[in-house]
């Protein structure tokens, strides 16, 4: 019986078919960690997931040694006009592969205010 593997082609991968299933194979070693946009977008989708309240931005972050830190800005109470919603600043921490680990609302205040100096 003639082996076939021999004649077939075989596809060529590319540098970017690599990264695509080195970051699909958790079980590897060198997985590749999520980039701070990742962790951004991943951060507001779960904090209004866990709060049921819309994430408008990401005011701070800090890449840390036990993962990151954010601060998420939240709409919490929307009023008309909006310059008198009610919007909270919550601490976010994720692990180093951008999962939710943990926050706490840190403040809350009128989207017309100033911060006081």
């Amino acid at each position: 019986m003639a082996n076939t593997s021999e004649n077939t082609p075989k596809k060529s991968s590319t540098k970017a078919d690599e990264e695509q299933s080195e970051e699909r194979s958790p079980e590897k070693g060198n997985a590749r960690k999520p980039g701070p946009m990742q962790v951004l977008r991943a951060a507001r989708e779960q904090i209004s997931e866990l709060t049921g309240m819309p994430a408008e931005s990401v005011s701070s972050f800090e890449q840390t040694e036990n993962g990151w830190v954010l601060l998420v800005e939240v709409l919490e109470l929307e009023r008309v006009p909006d310059t008198m919603s009610l919007l909270a600043s919550y601490e976010v921490q994720l692990d180093p592969d951008g999962e939710l680990t943990g926050y706490r609302r840190v403040g809350r205040y009128e989207r017309g205010r100033a911060d006081k100096k």
